[in-house]
């Protein structure tokens, strides 16, 4: 609800978010915030983004399911798995080995891997 009252109208996008848990993608210990509207760490000093900013981003790419992604700074894989819905194929790159470890997991246990 809080995407389509921001105009969010894609309903791919729309699609996306009530169907991916969030959750898998925030640290056990901020899992209550997961999809609050605003952004949660992940550690080493990074963050996941707000969910309003990771539909507006996924819309306005404006995909249709036959592109080649590149999500460049992957963190726990959350926008990464996004796109894997919207997208033919999504390329993720991490330069922190612990968060690109991380995303791997993450994108595993949410079957997207």
């Amino acid at each position: 609800r809080q995407l389509a009252a921001r105009g969010i109208d894609d309903q791919r996008v729309l699609d996306v978010f009530a169907s991916l848990q969030r959750e898998l993608f925030v640290d056990p210990q901020h899992r209550r915030y997961a999809y609050a509207d605003q952004p949660v760490s992940i550690g080493y000093g990074q963050t996941i983004s707000q969910p309003y900013m990771t539909a507006l981003m996924a819309q306005t790419l404006e995909l249709r399911g036959t592109e080649r992604v590149l999500d460049v700074g992957a963190g726990s894989g959350f926008h990464a798995a996004v796109l894997a819905s919207l997208a033919a194929e999504v390329v993720a790159i991490e330069f922190l080995p612990e968060l690109a470890a991380l995303a791997e997991k993450n994108l595993e246990a949410a079957g997207l891997k």
